[in-house]
């Protein structure tokens, strides 16, 4: 994981976020109503790094919450 620039760290977390969403059978808007936000702009937008938008560290928080798995789980 070192060797990764923060572009691939964030599109990373991106792909675990979706890969653990799709899991839970959880819709991107489900995930966003749970994050108490009103449009999936945050989630589309974080999973797929579109232009360069990514998840905070609170945003990593409550979703590890919601979908009850460890927040280190995003980074692996």
């Amino acid at each position: 994981m070192n060797d990764l620039t923060p572009e691939e760290f964030y599109r990373r977390i991106g792909i675990n976020v979706a890969r653990y969403r799709k899991e839970r059978g959880l819709s991107q808007l489900d995930l966003s109503l749970e994050m108490q936000y009103k449009s999936i702009s945050i989630v589309s937008s974080a999973e797929i790094y579109y232009k360069g938008k990514h998840f905070n560290l609170e945003h990593l928080l409550k979703i590890s919450k919601i979908l009850d798995i460890d927040v280190c789980e995003f980074l692996k």
